[in-house]
């Protein structure tokens, strides 16, 4: 499939959502993959439970899991971590991995439709077949779909949702080095890219940075890059040693995102976060990195690491949003699964 199929959300009125829009919920998908985080998966539970205990206060929390034993395992972990129940849903919905970003639904929204909110279902081949089997992570936004009572959409090609940034406003940014590589849809050209990025996610106009930074498997995801704040600003790390492999790359897309104009003319306002010092497992660079944060209906979770420059990239944070609570997680253990607390939510609005 080569073009979209009509009409698309996009031509019925549907929009994706800043992050930053009002959330129903938060989706999870159940951290259980033990080759996800070899030798160490006890080790994600404790900042995956603070990461659901931070946001649960003002929004529900969805979590999928596999069957009957596995829930009533997470359960008990959440009560023995002081986790309110009450305010989190489980969903039979088994995964083959925890990267609910990826693999979970884009919530759609339209106001002045009698159907406000709808799924689409992207396809997802596990960041270029790197991770197979991916079949139950497949058909998750259908599932939810389905749960829900919320009509689906499949535009048939591969997309993450780690892979794309909202400004709320038309505009989409993403990475040539994730949405142009061969291991996704290698029979589409960019354009026709751009013309699914604008007919299933409601956006009119796409920006392009190149690469992501060292060590990330996804082959470049913004998420890890360089975030939306609002309609015109962005936040994006740099990387002050120039001897470090991700200097170059991050000075490149710090330039490209000063060239960038926005549909009213205007220049993105940039706002830089450092990035830590180099975190290696087993001669391999993980994808560390403070842009990882999520947002949530009153909190911003970020990904700490034990490093002289978390604290410089919280209060960085804390000014950026004002109107939430800033929360630092240690994300050490869960950076070892080559993702953090981005990678593994995914928002459904309001």
């Amino acid at each position: 499939m080569s073009a979209p199929a009509s009409p698309t959300p996009a031509q019925l009125g549907y929009r994706l959502p800043p992050e930053w829009a009002p959330h129903r919920a938060t989706w999870l998908s159940w951290i259980h993959k033990e080759e996800s985080w070899p030798g160490k998966l006890h080790t994600a539970y404790p900042p995956y439970i603070a990461f659901i205990k931070a946001l649960t206060p003002s929004e529900r929390v969805c979590i999928n899991v596999a069957d009957g034993p596995l829930r009533l395992a997470a359960q008990a972990m959440l009560h023995d971590a002081g986790a309110d129940l009450s305010r989190i849903d489980f969903y039979n919905h088994p995964t083959n991995d925890a990267w609910c970003r990826d693999h979970g639904p884009a919530f759609l929204l339209n106001e002045q439709a009698a159907q406000r909110k709808v799924v689409v279902d992207w396809g997802y081949n596990a960041w270029g077949d790197k991770y197979p089997p991916y079949d139950l992570d497949d058909v998750i936004p259908t599932s939810i779909g389905a749960a829900l009572g919320l009509p689906v959409y499949h535009p048939s090609i591969v997309m993450e949702g780690g892979s794309i940034e909202v400004n709320g406003a038309g505009v989409l940014l993403t990475t040539r080095a994730c949405l142009l590589n061969k291991n996704r849809n290698p029979h589409l050209t960019q354009a026709q890219i751009e013309n699914y990025l604008r007919n299933y996610y409601g956006q009119e106009h796409i920006l392009w940075l190149e690469d992501g930074i060292v060590g990330d498997d996804t082959d470049g995801h913004i998420d890890d890059l360089t975030r939306f704040i609002n309609a015109d600003t962005v936040v994006t790390v740099v990387e002050p040693d120039t001897s470090d492999d991700n200097y170059h790359i991050l000075q490149d897309n710090l330039q490209a995102l000063k060239a960038m104009r926005l549909p009213t003319g205007g220049k993105l306002t940039i706002i830089e976060l450092p990035m830590p010092r180099p975190i290696v497992h087993q001669d391999q660079r993980l994808p560390a990195s403070y842009a990882n944060f999520y947002i949530g209906n009153e909190v911003v979770v970020v990904p700490t690491f034990q490093d002289k420059a978390d604290d410089a990239a919280l209060a960085i944070l804390e000014q950026c949003f004002p109107d939430r609570k800033v929360v630092g997680i240690n994300s050490l253990d869960l950076i070892w699964g080559l993702g953090s607390f981005h990678c593994l939510s995914q928002q459904e609005p309001l």
